[in-house]
Protein backbone atom coordinates (compact mmCIF):
# COMPACT_ATOMS: atom_id res chain seq x y z
CA UNK A 1 0.00 0.00 0.00
CA UNK A 2 1.68 3.40 -0.99
CA UNK A 3 1.94 6.26 1.38
CA UNK A 4 -0.06 9.59 0.76
CA UNK A 5 3.47 10.92 0.64
CA UNK A 6 4.36 10.02 -3.26
CA UNK A 7 0.49 11.13 -3.68
CA UNK A 8 0.97 14.81 -2.19
CA UNK A 9 4.35 14.99 -4.82
CA UNK A 10 2.10 13.57 -7.61
CA UNK A 11 -0.29 16.29 -6.91
CA UNK A 12 2.34 19.22 -7.09
CA UNK A 13 3.54 18.23 -10.17
CA UNK A 14 0.25 18.85 -12.11
CA UNK A 15 -0.68 21.89 -9.35
CA UNK A 16 2.26 23.67 -8.40
CA UNK A 17 0.11 26.15 -6.76
CA UNK A 18 -0.04 24.05 -3.85
CA UNK A 19 3.92 24.08 -3.52
CA UNK A 20 4.60 27.85 -4.07
CA UNK A 21 1.19 28.56 -1.62
CA UNK A 22 2.25 27.08 1.27
CA UNK A 23 5.23 29.79 1.69
CA UNK A 24 2.88 32.54 0.90
CA UNK A 25 3.00 35.81 3.11
CA UNK A 26 2.09 39.19 3.68
CA UNK A 27 5.48 40.48 2.63
CA UNK A 28 5.61 38.33 -0.81
CA UNK A 29 1.53 39.68 -1.50
CA UNK A 30 2.72 42.83 -1.32
CA UNK A 31 5.49 42.42 -4.19
CA UNK A 32 3.05 40.09 -6.05
CA UNK A 33 0.51 43.02 -5.95
CA UNK A 34 2.83 46.37 -6.49
CA UNK A 35 4.11 44.08 -9.97
CA UNK A 36 0.24 43.05 -11.20
CA UNK A 37 -0.37 46.72 -10.81
CA UNK A 38 3.01 47.56 -12.98
CA UNK A 39 1.45 44.76 -15.50
CA UNK A 40 -2.02 45.88 -16.00
CA UNK A 41 -1.23 48.79 -16.28
CA UNK A 42 1.23 47.74 -19.66
CA UNK A 43 -1.15 45.22 -20.86
CA UNK A 44 -4.32 46.92 -21.04
CA UNK A 45 -3.37 49.41 -24.36
CA UNK A 46 -1.14 46.02 -25.08
CA UNK A 47 -4.18 43.54 -25.47
CA UNK A 48 -6.62 46.09 -27.42
CA UNK A 49 -3.14 46.42 -30.00
CA UNK A 50 -2.47 42.73 -30.67
CA UNK A 51 -6.42 42.12 -31.00
CA UNK A 52 -6.04 44.47 -33.38
CA UNK A 53 -3.35 42.84 -34.91
CA UNK A 54 -5.30 39.34 -34.77
CA UNK A 55 -7.99 41.26 -36.59
CA UNK A 56 -10.23 40.52 -34.01
CA UNK A 57 -12.50 42.82 -31.74
CA UNK A 58 -10.60 44.84 -29.11
CA UNK A 59 -12.14 43.26 -26.50
CA UNK A 60 -10.98 39.74 -26.93
CA UNK A 61 -7.55 40.85 -26.41
CA UNK A 62 -9.09 41.59 -22.91
CA UNK A 63 -10.52 38.41 -22.62
CA UNK A 64 -7.60 36.27 -23.63
CA UNK A 65 -5.94 38.34 -20.75
CA UNK A 66 -8.57 36.95 -17.51
CA UNK A 67 -9.09 33.41 -17.48
CA UNK A 68 -6.05 32.48 -19.17
CA UNK A 69 -3.59 34.06 -16.08
CA UNK A 70 -5.63 32.49 -13.65
CA UNK A 71 -4.79 29.23 -15.57
CA UNK A 72 -1.70 29.38 -15.58
CA UNK A 73 -1.16 30.70 -11.92
CA UNK A 74 -2.60 27.29 -10.90
CA UNK A 75 -0.43 25.13 -13.42
CA UNK A 76 2.61 27.26 -14.56
CA UNK A 77 6.15 26.96 -12.67
CA UNK A 78 7.50 30.20 -13.62
CA UNK A 79 7.22 32.38 -11.09
CA UNK A 80 7.72 35.63 -13.23
CA UNK A 81 6.52 34.38 -16.53
CA UNK A 82 3.05 36.74 -17.97
CA UNK A 83 0.89 35.04 -20.04
CA UNK A 84 -1.48 36.83 -22.76
CA UNK A 85 -1.48 38.01 -26.57
CA UNK A 86 1.67 37.96 -27.96
CA UNK A 87 2.56 39.53 -31.64
CA UNK A 88 3.98 36.55 -33.21
CA UNK A 89 0.72 34.54 -31.98
CA UNK A 90 -1.69 37.29 -32.79
CA UNK A 91 0.52 37.21 -36.36
CA UNK A 92 -0.42 33.54 -36.77
CA UNK A 93 -3.53 33.35 -35.73
CA UNK A 94 -4.64 36.40 -37.88
CA UNK A 95 -3.07 34.43 -40.44
CA UNK A 96 -4.42 30.95 -39.88
CA UNK A 97 -8.01 32.65 -39.17
CA UNK A 98 -7.31 34.68 -42.50
CA UNK A 99 -7.32 31.08 -44.81
CA UNK A 100 -10.85 30.35 -43.87
CA UNK A 101 -12.58 33.73 -43.65
CA UNK A 102 -13.02 37.03 -43.85
CA UNK A 103 -11.69 39.48 -40.69
CA UNK A 104 -14.51 40.49 -38.41
CA UNK A 105 -16.90 37.80 -39.31
CA UNK A 106 -18.48 35.17 -37.40
CA UNK A 107 -16.54 32.39 -38.77
CA UNK A 108 -13.46 34.27 -38.10
CA UNK A 109 -13.87 34.72 -34.73
CA UNK A 110 -15.01 30.57 -34.79
CA UNK A 111 -11.73 30.29 -36.49
CA UNK A 112 -9.33 32.06 -33.86
CA UNK A 113 -11.21 30.41 -30.24
CA UNK A 114 -11.04 27.07 -31.82
CA UNK A 115 -7.30 27.26 -32.54
CA UNK A 116 -6.87 28.30 -28.64
CA UNK A 117 -8.62 25.34 -27.73
CA UNK A 118 -7.19 23.25 -30.14
CA UNK A 119 -3.34 24.92 -30.05
CA UNK A 120 -4.17 24.33 -25.93
CA UNK A 121 -5.30 20.48 -26.35
CA UNK A 122 -1.88 19.76 -27.95
CA UNK A 123 0.42 21.38 -25.34
CA UNK A 124 -1.57 19.83 -22.79
CA UNK A 125 -0.97 16.13 -24.18
CA UNK A 126 2.53 16.99 -24.96
CA UNK A 127 2.65 17.81 -21.62
CA UNK A 128 1.15 14.88 -19.67
CA UNK A 129 3.32 12.40 -21.63
CA UNK A 130 6.82 14.57 -20.80
CA UNK A 131 7.24 16.06 -24.57
CA UNK A 132 8.74 19.17 -24.20
CA UNK A 133 11.95 17.89 -25.84
CA UNK A 134 10.42 17.84 -29.16
CA UNK A 135 11.23 21.92 -28.90
CA UNK A 136 14.63 21.22 -29.08
CA UNK A 137 14.16 20.00 -32.19
CA UNK A 138 13.89 23.92 -33.38
CA UNK A 139 17.02 25.77 -33.54
CA UNK A 140 17.37 28.97 -31.71
CA UNK A 141 18.84 30.81 -35.63
CA UNK A 142 16.00 29.46 -36.81
CA UNK A 143 13.59 30.78 -34.28
CA UNK A 144 15.52 34.21 -33.99
CA UNK A 145 15.37 34.25 -37.82
CA UNK A 146 11.34 33.78 -37.45
CA UNK A 147 11.36 36.29 -35.03
CA UNK A 148 12.85 39.09 -37.03
CA UNK A 149 10.81 38.60 -40.07
CA UNK A 150 7.69 38.36 -38.08
CA UNK A 151 8.59 41.73 -36.50
CA UNK A 152 8.98 43.22 -39.96
CA UNK A 153 5.50 41.73 -41.13
CA UNK A 154 3.93 43.12 -38.19
CA UNK A 155 5.15 46.67 -38.30
CA UNK A 156 4.55 46.79 -41.57
CA UNK A 157 1.03 45.11 -41.34
CA UNK A 158 0.14 47.87 -38.99
CA UNK A 159 1.50 51.00 -41.45
CA UNK A 160 -2.17 51.42 -42.86
CA UNK A 161 -3.24 52.58 -39.22
CA UNK A 162 -0.59 55.20 -38.91
CA UNK A 163 -1.67 56.23 -42.19
CA UNK A 164 -5.26 55.65 -42.24
CA UNK A 165 -5.74 53.85 -45.30
CA UNK A 166 -7.22 50.34 -46.54
CA UNK A 167 -4.05 47.83 -47.28
CA UNK A 168 -3.54 43.93 -46.48
CA UNK A 169 -1.66 41.10 -47.22
CA UNK A 170 0.10 38.42 -45.83
CA UNK A 171 3.96 39.04 -47.21
CA UNK A 172 5.98 42.02 -46.93
CA UNK A 173 5.79 42.08 -51.54
CA UNK A 174 1.82 42.23 -51.09
CA UNK A 175 1.63 44.44 -47.84
CA UNK A 176 3.80 47.15 -49.51
CA UNK A 177 2.71 46.97 -52.69
CA UNK A 178 -1.05 47.64 -51.16
CA UNK A 179 0.43 50.10 -48.91
CA UNK A 180 1.77 52.28 -51.59
CA UNK A 181 -0.85 51.97 -53.56
CA UNK A 182 -3.17 53.55 -50.92
CA UNK A 183 -0.84 56.15 -50.30
CA UNK A 184 -2.94 58.98 -51.51
CA UNK A 185 -5.55 58.20 -49.56
CA UNK A 186 -3.19 59.09 -46.27
CA UNK A 187 -5.31 60.91 -43.58
CA UNK A 188 -2.93 63.73 -42.31
CA UNK A 189 -4.04 64.02 -38.82
CA UNK A 190 -4.59 59.74 -38.36
CA UNK A 191 -0.51 60.38 -39.67
CA UNK A 192 0.27 62.64 -37.18
CA UNK A 193 -0.94 61.09 -34.43
CA UNK A 194 0.07 57.64 -35.16
CA UNK A 195 3.89 59.72 -35.66
CA UNK A 196 3.39 61.69 -32.54
CA UNK A 197 2.40 58.26 -30.70
CA UNK A 198 5.23 56.40 -31.94
CA UNK A 199 7.90 58.97 -31.22
CA UNK A 200 6.27 59.54 -27.96
CA UNK A 201 6.69 55.74 -26.92
CA UNK A 202 10.50 55.54 -27.83
CA UNK A 203 11.11 58.63 -26.15
CA UNK A 204 9.32 56.95 -22.84
CA UNK A 205 11.33 53.80 -23.11
CA UNK A 206 14.64 55.19 -23.12
CA UNK A 207 14.36 59.14 -21.99
CA UNK A 208 11.40 59.15 -19.42
CA UNK A 209 12.70 56.60 -16.22
CA UNK A 210 16.02 58.57 -16.34
CA UNK A 211 14.29 62.11 -16.16
CA UNK A 212 11.99 61.26 -13.67
CA UNK A 213 14.96 59.98 -11.45
CA UNK A 214 16.66 63.20 -11.69
CA UNK A 215 13.88 64.93 -10.36
CA UNK A 216 14.04 63.25 -7.75
CA UNK A 217 11.63 60.70 -7.82
CA UNK A 218 12.26 56.89 -6.47
CA UNK A 219 13.50 54.06 -8.76
CA UNK A 220 10.39 52.28 -8.36
CA UNK A 221 7.98 54.77 -9.29
CA UNK A 222 9.83 56.30 -11.92
CA UNK A 223 9.51 52.78 -13.46
CA UNK A 224 5.93 52.88 -12.85
CA UNK A 225 5.42 56.39 -14.70
CA UNK A 226 7.10 55.20 -17.55
CA UNK A 227 5.92 52.21 -18.01
CA UNK A 228 2.65 54.01 -17.88
CA UNK A 229 3.80 55.82 -20.78
CA UNK A 230 1.29 53.76 -23.51
CA UNK A 231 -1.53 54.36 -21.05
CA UNK A 232 -0.62 57.99 -21.22
CA UNK A 233 -0.86 58.11 -24.88
CA UNK A 234 -3.97 56.45 -24.86
CA UNK A 235 -6.20 58.56 -22.90
CA UNK A 236 -4.25 62.01 -24.18
CA UNK A 237 -5.28 60.64 -27.68
CA UNK A 238 -8.62 59.27 -26.49
CA UNK A 239 -9.17 63.32 -25.04
CA UNK A 240 -8.19 64.68 -28.56
CA UNK A 241 -10.67 62.98 -30.57
CA UNK A 242 -13.59 63.48 -28.14
CA UNK A 243 -12.13 67.61 -28.05
CA UNK A 244 -11.47 68.81 -31.64
CA UNK A 245 -13.98 66.15 -33.16
CA UNK A 246 -11.35 63.89 -34.97
CA UNK A 247 -13.64 60.83 -35.55
CA UNK A 248 -15.73 63.00 -38.02
CA UNK A 249 -12.12 64.29 -39.99
CA UNK A 250 -11.76 60.54 -40.62
CA UNK A 251 -10.02 59.23 -37.98
CA UNK A 252 -10.32 55.65 -37.48
CA UNK A 253 -11.25 54.71 -33.89
CA UNK A 254 -12.23 51.41 -32.26
CA UNK A 255 -15.76 51.85 -31.81
CA UNK A 256 -17.97 49.94 -28.98
CA UNK A 257 -15.94 47.74 -26.57
CA UNK A 258 -18.80 45.86 -24.88
CA UNK A 259 -18.62 46.53 -20.89
CA UNK A 260 -18.32 43.55 -18.51
CA UNK A 261 -16.50 40.04 -18.14
CA UNK A 262 -15.84 37.58 -20.29
CA UNK A 263 -18.21 35.55 -21.77
CA UNK A 264 -18.46 31.98 -21.65
CA UNK A 265 -17.81 30.59 -25.40
CA UNK A 266 -17.42 27.06 -26.75
CA UNK A 267 -15.13 26.26 -29.72
CA UNK A 268 -16.49 24.69 -32.43
CA UNK A 269 -16.24 20.60 -32.76
CA UNK A 270 -16.61 20.64 -36.27
CA UNK A 271 -14.06 18.21 -37.76
CA UNK A 272 -13.49 19.88 -41.08
CA UNK A 273 -12.57 23.04 -39.42
CA UNK A 274 -10.09 20.84 -36.56
CA UNK A 275 -8.59 19.51 -40.18
CA UNK A 276 -8.17 23.08 -41.83
CA UNK A 277 -6.49 24.91 -38.90
CA UNK A 278 -4.16 21.57 -37.12
CA UNK A 279 -1.09 22.45 -38.57
CA UNK A 280 -1.71 26.06 -37.75
CA UNK A 281 -2.41 25.05 -34.04
CA UNK A 282 0.66 23.17 -34.15
CA UNK A 283 2.81 25.55 -35.23
CA UNK A 284 1.52 28.25 -32.92
CA UNK A 285 1.94 25.80 -29.94
CA UNK A 286 5.72 24.57 -30.87
CA UNK A 287 6.29 28.58 -31.17
CA UNK A 288 4.33 29.68 -28.24
CA UNK A 289 5.48 27.00 -26.52
CA UNK A 290 9.51 27.71 -27.48
CA UNK A 291 8.87 31.75 -26.91
CA UNK A 292 7.40 31.48 -23.38
CA UNK A 293 10.16 28.88 -21.75
CA UNK A 294 12.98 30.63 -23.08
CA UNK A 295 12.13 33.72 -20.99
CA UNK A 296 10.73 31.80 -18.05
CA UNK A 297 14.01 29.90 -17.67
CA UNK A 298 16.56 33.15 -18.32
CA UNK A 299 14.08 34.95 -15.63
CA UNK A 300 13.96 31.76 -13.27
CA UNK A 301 18.05 31.50 -13.87
CA UNK A 302 18.34 35.30 -12.45
CA UNK A 303 17.03 33.97 -9.07
CA UNK A 304 18.58 30.34 -9.22
CA UNK A 305 15.07 28.57 -9.61
CA UNK A 306 13.74 26.26 -11.90
CA UNK A 307 11.46 25.60 -13.77
CA UNK A 308 9.94 22.17 -15.39
CA UNK A 309 9.21 22.29 -19.25
CA UNK A 310 7.00 19.78 -19.41
CA UNK A 311 4.76 21.45 -16.79
CA UNK A 312 4.99 24.62 -18.44
CA UNK A 313 3.46 23.11 -21.74
CA UNK A 314 0.49 21.83 -19.40
CA UNK A 315 0.29 25.75 -17.99
CA UNK A 316 0.22 27.45 -21.52
CA UNK A 317 -2.28 24.47 -22.84
CA UNK A 318 -4.70 24.95 -19.78
CA UNK A 319 -4.49 29.23 -19.97
CA UNK A 320 -5.05 28.52 -24.13
CA UNK A 321 -7.96 26.01 -22.96
CA UNK A 322 -9.26 28.76 -20.92
CA UNK A 323 -8.86 31.07 -23.76
CA UNK A 324 -10.96 29.41 -25.94
CA UNK A 325 -13.66 29.01 -22.96
CA UNK A 326 -13.66 32.72 -22.51
CA UNK A 327 -13.95 34.54 -25.92
CA UNK A 328 -10.14 34.91 -26.32
CA UNK A 329 -7.69 33.55 -28.52
CA UNK A 330 -4.39 31.72 -28.45
CA UNK A 331 -2.07 33.23 -25.47
CA UNK A 332 1.76 32.64 -24.37
CA UNK A 333 4.45 34.00 -22.16
CA UNK A 334 5.30 37.33 -23.57
CA UNK A 335 9.02 38.48 -22.80
CA UNK A 336 8.52 42.25 -22.83
CA UNK A 337 5.58 41.97 -20.04
CA UNK A 338 7.77 39.35 -18.15
CA UNK A 339 10.98 41.29 -17.63
CA UNK A 340 8.51 44.17 -16.76
CA UNK A 341 6.95 42.02 -14.08
CA UNK A 342 9.86 40.19 -12.60
CA UNK A 343 11.87 43.83 -12.85
CA UNK A 344 8.34 45.36 -10.79
CA UNK A 345 9.20 42.42 -8.34
CA UNK A 346 6.60 39.37 -8.93
CA UNK A 347 7.74 36.45 -6.44
CA UNK A 348 4.75 34.28 -7.52
CA UNK A 349 2.66 33.37 -10.37
CA UNK A 350 -0.33 34.88 -8.29
CA UNK A 351 0.89 38.33 -9.69
CA UNK A 352 -0.67 37.11 -12.84
CA UNK A 353 -3.91 36.19 -11.08
CA UNK A 354 -4.16 39.75 -9.40
CA UNK A 355 -3.06 41.40 -12.92
CA UNK A 356 -6.19 38.99 -14.36
CA UNK A 357 -7.91 40.61 -11.80
CA UNK A 358 -6.84 44.05 -13.08
CA UNK A 359 -8.11 43.43 -16.74
CA UNK A 360 -10.85 42.43 -15.46
CA UNK A 361 -11.99 45.52 -13.46
CA UNK A 362 -10.76 47.67 -16.77
CA UNK A 363 -13.36 45.46 -18.79
CA UNK A 364 -15.92 46.18 -16.17
CA UNK A 365 -15.23 49.89 -16.13
CA UNK A 366 -13.07 51.71 -18.84
CA UNK A 367 -14.33 50.17 -21.81
CA UNK A 368 -16.57 53.10 -22.27
CA UNK A 369 -14.08 55.06 -22.20
CA UNK A 370 -12.39 53.36 -25.10
CA UNK A 371 -14.90 53.86 -27.76
CA UNK A 372 -12.90 57.05 -29.29
CA UNK A 373 -9.26 55.49 -28.85
CA UNK A 374 -7.58 55.97 -32.54
CA UNK A 375 -6.13 52.72 -33.82
CA UNK A 376 -2.94 54.71 -35.24
CA UNK A 377 -2.44 54.44 -31.46
CA UNK A 378 -2.77 50.96 -30.95
CA UNK A 379 -1.04 50.65 -34.10
CA UNK A 380 1.87 52.33 -32.77
CA UNK A 381 1.95 50.48 -29.70
CA UNK A 382 2.51 47.14 -31.56
CA UNK A 383 5.10 48.88 -34.09
CA UNK A 384 7.32 49.88 -31.04
CA UNK A 385 6.83 46.74 -29.00
CA UNK A 386 7.96 44.85 -32.16
CA UNK A 387 10.81 46.36 -33.62
CA UNK A 388 12.15 45.27 -30.81
CA UNK A 389 12.36 41.95 -32.01
CA UNK A 390 14.08 42.30 -35.02
CA UNK A 391 17.54 41.72 -34.90
CA UNK A 392 19.65 41.63 -37.74
CA UNK A 393 22.86 40.78 -35.80
CA UNK A 394 22.08 36.96 -35.64
CA UNK A 395 22.82 36.97 -39.58
CA UNK A 396 26.21 38.44 -39.02
CA UNK A 397 26.88 36.04 -36.39
CA UNK A 398 25.91 32.86 -38.07
CA UNK A 399 27.74 33.88 -40.64
CA UNK A 400 30.84 34.43 -39.33
CA UNK A 401 30.68 31.32 -37.13
CA UNK A 402 28.65 28.25 -39.05
CA UNK A 403 27.69 29.15 -42.91
CA UNK A 404 25.13 26.22 -42.09
CA UNK A 405 22.91 28.28 -39.21
CA UNK A 406 23.00 31.52 -41.74
CA UNK A 407 22.01 29.81 -44.57
CA UNK A 408 18.94 28.26 -42.54
CA UNK A 409 18.28 31.57 -40.92
CA UNK A 410 18.24 33.62 -44.34
CA UNK A 411 16.29 31.29 -46.12
CA UNK A 412 13.56 31.52 -42.72
CA UNK A 413 13.44 34.99 -43.50
CA UNK A 414 13.31 35.40 -46.54
CA UNK A 415 10.47 32.77 -46.80
CA UNK A 416 8.48 34.17 -43.78
CA UNK A 417 8.64 37.54 -45.62
CA UNK A 418 7.99 36.33 -49.51
CA UNK A 419 5.02 34.16 -48.46
CA UNK A 420 4.22 34.25 -45.36
CA UNK A 421 4.23 33.51 -41.72
CA UNK A 422 2.92 30.04 -41.64
CA UNK A 423 5.53 28.60 -44.59
CA UNK A 424 8.13 30.89 -42.57
CA UNK A 425 7.87 29.03 -39.47
CA UNK A 426 7.04 25.49 -41.49
CA UNK A 427 10.69 26.06 -43.37
CA UNK A 428 11.93 26.70 -40.23
CA UNK A 429 10.99 23.67 -38.26
CA UNK A 430 11.75 21.56 -41.20
CA UNK A 431 15.58 23.39 -41.76
CA UNK A 432 16.02 22.96 -37.78
CA UNK A 433 15.07 18.98 -38.38
CA UNK A 434 17.08 18.68 -41.56
CA UNK A 435 20.07 20.38 -40.15
CA UNK A 436 20.20 17.67 -37.01
CA UNK A 437 20.13 15.38 -39.36
CA UNK A 438 22.73 16.63 -41.48
CA UNK A 439 25.56 17.25 -38.76
CA UNK A 440 24.77 14.12 -37.19
CA UNK A 441 24.98 11.51 -40.64
CA UNK A 442 28.35 12.53 -40.48
CA UNK A 443 29.70 12.91 -37.17
CA UNK A 444 33.00 13.49 -36.38
CA UNK A 445 35.45 10.26 -36.01
CA UNK A 446 38.90 10.36 -35.09
CA UNK A 447 41.86 8.20 -35.45
CA UNK A 448 43.56 8.25 -32.57
CA UNK A 449 46.57 7.55 -30.63
CA UNK A 450 48.37 7.29 -27.39
CA UNK A 451 50.05 10.45 -25.76
CA UNK A 452 52.86 9.73 -24.51
CA UNK A 453 53.73 9.73 -20.77
CA UNK A 454 49.49 9.16 -20.22
CA UNK A 455 46.73 7.06 -20.52
CA UNK A 456 45.43 9.88 -22.64
CA UNK A 457 44.48 9.22 -26.81
CA UNK A 458 44.17 12.11 -28.91
CA UNK A 459 43.60 13.00 -32.75
CA UNK A 460 46.98 11.80 -34.28
CA UNK A 461 46.56 14.57 -36.94
CA UNK A 462 46.16 17.19 -34.12
CA UNK A 463 48.77 15.58 -31.48
CA UNK A 464 52.14 13.74 -31.15
CA UNK A 465 51.07 10.20 -30.45
CA UNK A 466 51.73 6.86 -30.07
CA UNK A 467 50.40 4.42 -32.91
CA UNK A 468 51.13 0.65 -33.59
CA UNK A 469 50.82 -0.52 -37.45
CA UNK A 470 48.77 -3.06 -36.11
CA UNK A 471 46.16 -1.53 -34.48
CA UNK A 472 43.64 1.25 -35.89
CA UNK A 473 41.53 3.02 -33.35
CA UNK A 474 38.63 5.04 -34.21
CA UNK A 475 37.04 7.40 -31.77
CA UNK A 476 33.15 8.06 -32.31
CA UNK A 477 31.81 11.72 -31.12
CA UNK A 478 28.46 10.96 -31.51
CA UNK A 479 25.67 8.44 -31.29
CA UNK A 480 25.36 5.79 -33.60
CA UNK A 481 21.73 5.60 -35.34
CA UNK A 482 19.94 5.24 -38.89
CA UNK A 483 21.38 8.57 -40.91
CA UNK A 484 24.97 7.35 -39.80
CA UNK A 485 25.16 4.09 -39.33
CA UNK A 486 26.66 3.76 -43.09
CA UNK A 487 29.21 6.59 -42.69
CA UNK A 488 31.05 4.72 -39.95
CA UNK A 489 30.99 1.45 -42.39
CA UNK A 490 32.54 3.27 -44.97
CA UNK A 491 35.08 5.22 -43.32
CA UNK A 492 36.53 1.69 -41.67
CA UNK A 493 36.36 0.08 -44.58
CA UNK A 494 37.89 2.92 -46.56
CA UNK A 495 41.01 3.77 -44.08
CA UNK A 496 41.83 -0.41 -44.07
CA UNK A 497 42.32 0.28 -47.80
CA UNK A 498 45.77 0.65 -47.24
CA UNK A 499 49.44 -1.43 -46.46
CA UNK A 500 49.01 -1.32 -43.28
CA UNK A 501 49.09 -4.73 -41.59
CA UNK A 502 46.64 -4.01 -39.41
CA UNK A 503 45.11 -6.71 -37.24
CA UNK A 504 42.82 -5.17 -34.35
CA UNK A 505 40.48 -2.13 -35.06
CA UNK A 506 38.78 -0.45 -32.09
CA UNK A 507 35.88 1.17 -31.85
CA UNK A 508 36.43 4.05 -28.62
CA UNK A 509 32.70 4.57 -27.40
CA UNK A 510 33.14 7.59 -24.99
CA UNK A 511 30.93 9.74 -26.62
CA UNK A 512 28.15 7.45 -27.52
CA UNK A 513 25.24 7.71 -25.91
CA UNK A 514 23.13 5.56 -28.09
CA UNK A 515 23.07 2.49 -30.65
CA UNK A 516 19.81 1.87 -32.79
CA UNK A 517 18.91 -0.98 -34.41
CA UNK A 518 20.23 0.01 -37.99
CA UNK A 519 23.69 1.30 -36.37
CA UNK A 520 23.70 -2.35 -34.83
CA UNK A 521 23.27 -4.41 -38.19
CA UNK A 522 26.27 -1.74 -39.34
CA UNK A 523 28.07 -2.97 -36.48
CA UNK A 524 27.32 -6.55 -37.37
CA UNK A 525 28.39 -5.86 -40.93
CA UNK A 526 31.34 -4.35 -39.86
CA UNK A 527 32.10 -7.36 -37.54
CA UNK A 528 31.69 -9.66 -40.28
CA UNK A 529 33.63 -7.69 -43.00
CA UNK A 530 36.53 -7.78 -40.86
CA UNK A 531 36.55 -11.20 -40.09
CA UNK A 532 37.19 -11.87 -43.84
CA UNK A 533 39.92 -9.71 -43.57
CA UNK A 534 41.50 -11.62 -40.72
CA UNK A 535 40.50 -8.62 -38.49
CA UNK A 536 39.22 -8.59 -35.01
CA UNK A 537 36.93 -5.85 -33.96
CA UNK A 538 37.37 -4.27 -30.58
CA UNK A 539 35.15 -1.50 -28.46
CA UNK A 540 35.92 0.16 -25.59
CA UNK A 541 34.61 2.65 -22.96
CA UNK A 542 31.18 1.72 -23.83
CA UNK A 543 28.58 3.62 -21.61
CA UNK A 544 26.53 1.52 -19.22
CA UNK A 545 23.49 1.95 -20.78
CA UNK A 546 24.64 1.68 -24.01
CA UNK A 547 26.09 -1.89 -22.79
CA UNK A 548 22.79 -3.34 -21.54
CA UNK A 549 20.78 -2.76 -24.30
CA UNK A 550 23.93 -4.79 -26.47
CA UNK A 551 23.94 -7.14 -23.98
CA UNK A 552 20.24 -7.99 -25.15
CA UNK A 553 21.51 -8.59 -28.78
CA UNK A 554 23.58 -11.49 -30.14
CA UNK A 555 26.52 -8.70 -30.96
CA UNK A 556 28.31 -9.45 -28.48
CA UNK A 557 28.71 -13.51 -28.46
CA UNK A 558 29.51 -12.51 -32.54
CA UNK A 559 31.83 -9.93 -32.33
CA UNK A 560 35.60 -11.25 -32.92
CA UNK A 561 37.31 -9.20 -29.90
CA UNK A 562 36.49 -7.53 -26.70
CA UNK A 563 35.04 -4.72 -24.73
CA UNK A 564 37.83 -3.32 -22.94
CA UNK A 565 37.16 -0.84 -19.57
CA UNK A 566 39.11 1.82 -21.16
CA UNK A 567 41.13 2.64 -24.34
CA UNK A 568 44.33 2.41 -22.37
CA UNK A 569 43.63 -1.32 -21.61
CA UNK A 570 42.55 -2.10 -24.73
CA UNK A 571 45.89 -0.34 -26.12
CA UNK A 572 48.65 -2.56 -23.69
CA UNK A 573 46.16 -5.58 -24.17
CA UNK A 574 46.60 -5.02 -28.35
CA UNK A 575 50.00 -3.80 -28.84
CA UNK A 576 51.74 -6.08 -25.73
CA UNK A 577 52.77 -2.81 -24.49
CA UNK A 578 54.16 -2.25 -20.73
CA UNK A 579 51.87 -0.36 -18.41
CA UNK A 580 53.97 2.19 -17.63
CA UNK A 581 53.65 4.28 -14.09
CA UNK A 582 51.88 7.37 -14.86
CA UNK A 583 51.50 9.13 -11.55
CA UNK A 584 52.17 12.71 -12.02
CA UNK A 585 51.90 12.41 -15.47
CA UNK A 586 50.27 15.87 -16.83
CA UNK A 587 48.41 15.50 -20.34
Amino acid sequence: MSSPAPSRHGLRRYFPILDWSRSYNRAVLTSDLVAALIVTIMLIPQSLAYALLAGLPPEMGLYASILPLVAYAIFGTSRALAVGPVAVVSLMTAAAAGNLAAQGTPEYIAAAITLAFLSGLMLMVMGVFRLGFLANFLSHPVIAGFITASGILIATSQLKHIFGVSAGGHNLIDLVHSLVRHLPETNLITLAIGGATIAFLFWVRRGLKPLLSSLGLKPRLADLLAKAGPVAAVFVSILAVWVFGLEARGVAVVGDVPMGLPPLTLPSFSMDLWGQIFVSALLISIIGFVESVSVAQTLAAKKRQRIQPDQELIGLGASNIAAAMSGGYPVTGGFARSVVNFDAGAETPAAGAFTALGIALAALVLTPLLYLLPKAVLAATIIVAVLSLVDFSILKRTWGYNRVDFAAVAVTILLTLAIGVEVGVSAGVLLSIGLFLYRTSKPHVAEVGLVPGTQHFRNITRHEVETSPELLTIRIDESLYFANAHFLQDLIYDRLACDQPIRHVVLMCSAVNEIDTSALESLEAINTRLGEMGIKLHMSEVKGPVMDRLKRSHFLQEMSGEVFLSQYDAHVALTGSPVRDLRGAAE
